[in-house]
């Protein structure tokens, strides 16, 4: 059997990514003829039917599903080569694309640079800021090499290793803690009375588990999109929030009325590194772990 071209591959990947051929060309600097017919040879090249076609609409088969995961893995790892070539072999250097999500990337970008700058100077670092759902959906695909991200938090097939704890902390205006009963207890706290992240940020979760928030009607249903909002939420005296230690560590509070109070002791996040199973550049990640760790509130490797 006739091994299939890596680029069409890719095509295949593409085309499931965008479910639209004319969008996939285009993301690939193809016609949309071109990609077709790369998918009709696939199809002729493994014996199986990719695709159900039906006038302008398709689906994968579940063969073709199969044959996507697959085609992921090989330009993973064909894409993990040629940057091994390119930088001679040496595993300090070459491409890194690492996604943060935004509860952690303000606080860290700077030294996170800076730090592996000087550690790492032949390595190329390119970050990017997203939500957890989305940079785990461009790991799997091969768009980034790494993750940092705030744990616990599922990753199939992708392993997970720790930095650093991020403690939680309350907040709010003086005014509104010097109301609250000393000492605190977070199941005494009024009904909407706390303000958390939009859904979408596993800050919001992550703060729920660890800070006891176990009744959903202390919950204000005015949900922020940015830590910046939950800062201006609390300075109206409309309530209160939970903030990570980075935050704070970064000044976020300076100039504003509003004050930090220690959560309960186990109320931390884990901040983390994720990279994909196989991956051939462990030895690099665990380097970047080794730089990183120091700058958590909390740090966990030494």
């Amino acid at each position: 059997m006739k091994w299939p071209n890596l680029k069409h591959l890719h095509y295949l990947v593409t085309l499931h990514q965008e479910q639209h051929f004319n969008r996939a060309a285009q993301r690939c600097h193809v016609s949309q003829s071109t990609l077709s017919t790369a998918i009709q040879n696939l199809e002729e090249q493994l014996n199986g039917q990719l695709l159900e076609r039906d006038h302008k609409t398709f689906i994968f088969t579940s063969f073709g599903l199969e044959i996507v995961e697959r085609s992921k893995i090989l330009l993973q790892q064909a894409g993990e080569m040629v940057d091994y070539a390119t930088s001679a072999g040496d595993w300090q250097a070459g491409n890194l694309k690492v996604g943060v999500i935004p509860t952690i990337a303000p606080f860290i970008f700077e030294r996170m640079i800076g730090d592996i700058g000087a550690s790492l100077p032949a390595l190329n670092l390119q970050l990017q800021e997203d939500t957890t759902e989305n940079l785990l959906k461009q790991l799997n695909d091969g768009v980034l090499d790494l993750l940092v991200l705030a744990l616990p938090m599922e990753t199939p097939g992708c392993k997970q290793l720790v930095v650093g704890h991020d403690p939680f902390h309350l907040v709010g205006h003086e005014d509104v803690l010097a109301q609250l009963p000393n000492p605190l207890e977070i199941s005494s706290l009024p009904k909407n009375s706390v303000f958390l992240l939009q859904s979408e940020h596993c800050l919001t979760g992550h703060a729920v588990s660890a800070c006891g928030l176990k009744h959903a009607e202390q919950v204000s249903a005015l949900a922020a999109s940015s830590i910046h909002t939950l800062i201006k939420l609390a300075g109206c005296k409309m309530g209160i929030t939970f903030l990570p230690g980075m935050a704070l560590s970064e000044g976020i509070l300076q100039g504003s009325p509003l004050r930090a109070l220690d959560a309960e002791e186990n109320a931390f996040r884990e901040i983390g590194l994720v990279w994909r199973n196989g991956t051939t550049r462990m030895q690099l990640f665990r380097k970047i772990a080794e730089i990183i760790s120091p700058i958590m509130p909390v740090p966990k490797l030494k």
